[in-house]
């Protein structure tokens, strides 16, 4: 579904069915584009390399990508922001972004938010832009490291299923057969963030769900999400965002 349209910019919701597990034939994009991905995952495969993705981990696409794409978990809901490179360079300067795989932090997931609420208010002239830059300043990231991913994505798998061994570091690495320093380091290596500020981004991404669709009991919402209480939800957020839930619930309003 087309949110905005513009020449040179185009920003759509994609929905795939995930009708096929396998990997899809080689495509090619003219343009450069964002991929986040709201719901559920899929995989996507460039010059021998594969990442999984969800809505902690989208991707950046440059016109020399040829992509393969893949869909073993079922369906997904991305949003594609699709640029011109003449575009991408007004926004983003002249420099290819150096990684492929974009780690989502909790201010690049608000600025998504708020660029889809741009969109759905209909000022593409102005307020999409507008909140299109943001969204790139948030998400144009440094070199990527690619130590140790099968077991960040392990990880990270077993967090967002909430198994309860990654409630805690110690029985999330023993689930994983690797010792703390390890897990924590490739954590940091892989993606840039701790096992724990990876865990409460979750977290958070849960949050913003919830306070989008009108939840108004913090302390509830608190104990439902595994906070210690709504103080933690609360300093978590502004951790995170640099805002209290209240604060957050009106710029989702």
């Amino acid at each position: 579904m087309q949110l905005a349209l513009r020449p040179g910019l185009d920003v759509a919701a994609v929905t795939c069915d995930g009708d096929h597990a396998g990997w899809s034939p080689p495509e090619a994009q003219p343009d450069y584009r964002v991929v986040l991905v709201r719901r559920g995952r899929f995989r996507r495969r460039v010059a021998g390399r594969t990442a999984d993705l969800d809505p902690t981990v989208g991707y950046l696409g440059v016109p020399s990508d040829e992509e393969h794409f893949a869909h073993p978990a079922g369906g997904d809901v991305c949003t594609s922001i699709r640029l011109h490179p003449s575009l991408w360079r007004a926004l983003a300067g002249e420099t290819d972004p150096a990684a492929r795989t974009l780690y989502v932090d909790a201010h690049l997931d608000l600025a998504h938010r708020r660029l889809l609420r741009a969109a759905r208010d209909g000022d593409v002239d102005y307020a999409v832009v507008e909140r299109l830059t943001a969204l790139l300043a948030a998400a144009l990231p440094g070199p990527s490291r690619p130590h140790d991913a099968d077991l960040v994505d392990r990880a990270r798998d077993a967090i967002r299923a909430d198994e309860p061994a990654a409630r805690a570091l110690l029985t999330l690495a023993a689930l994983l057969d690797v010792s703390p320093f390890r897990l924590s380091r490739a954590f940091s290596r892989h993606l840039g963030v701790s096992v724990t500020r990876y865990r409460n981004r979750v977290r958070v991404e849960r949050a913003l769900d919830r306070l989008e669709g009108g939840a108004d009991d913090l302390a509830a919402l608190a104990a439902d999400l595994g906070f210690t209480d709504q103080a933690h939800l609360c300093r978590t957020m502004r951790q995170h965002l640099g805002h209290p839930p209240s604060a957050v619930r009106r710029l989702l309003a």
